[in-house]
């Protein structure tokens, strides 16, 4: 005789019987305060874009490799998909989002639009984070430094030259121009990663 019932429609299985447990979660989010329940598991991408609905920060990768998600933690840029919210306790965390002031675009935001440093603009959310963390950590005076100190963030559609163009225009206008001249970026190939 066969274990199954004779109506072919399998029995569901029994209801789990423990959830994951929450842990509590204080979080500044784009000047905002959050007091939030969270499992240990959660990431801080998917916390910010799948439980905040803050989905300017994107998913690339999701394993640190393509910069994608990059928001600043008190100032500082990291890949929000390799680090877990609840480290972020009583953290300020700002994300493309909170750039702008109201309907005023950031600085690098209107550099980026001057300088046509997007195209698919899939990476711009996590290039615009992370070129802010960069001035912040006020290491970049060059076109060299830029290069070397964004290329964790990954561009498929090879708008390189012109990202680095927009974050060396909002350098000047913030620290001046650097002592020593810039070589013209006419000797980079249009489509390569000159970093």
């Amino acid at each position: 005789m066969s274990e199954f019932p004779a109506s072919g429609v399998a029995t569901p299985p029994p209801p789990a019987t423990h959830a994951s447990p929450l842990y509590p979660l204080r979080l500044t989010i784009n000047g905002e305060a959050y007091t939030l329940e969270v499992e240990s598991t959660v990431s801080l991408l998917d916390l910010l874009r799948d439980r905040l609905q803050l989905t300017g920060t994107k998913k690339g990768c999701d394993h640190g490799q393509c910069g994608a998600c990059t928001v600043l933690v008190d100032g500082r840029r990291i890949n929000s998909c390799l680090t877990l919210a609840v480290m972020q306790q009583g953290a300020d965390i700002t994300t493309v989002e909170g750039l702008a002031d109201g309907d005023a675009l950031h600085p690098l935001q209107q550099a980026f639009i001057a300088k046509d440093a997007l195209q698919c603009g899939y990476c711009t959310p996590g290039q615009l984070c992370s070129a802010q963390g960069l001035i912040n950590e006020g290491q970049a005076c060059t076109r060299d430094q830029v290069r070397e100190l964004m290329s964790g963030n990954i561009c498929r559609c090879g708008a390189y030259p012109q990202i680095t163009d927009a974050v060396m225009t909002v350098l000047e206008e913030t620290q001046g121009t650097p002592d020593a001249p810039e070589p013209s970026p006419g000797h980079w190939t249009p489509g390569t990663v000159p970093a």
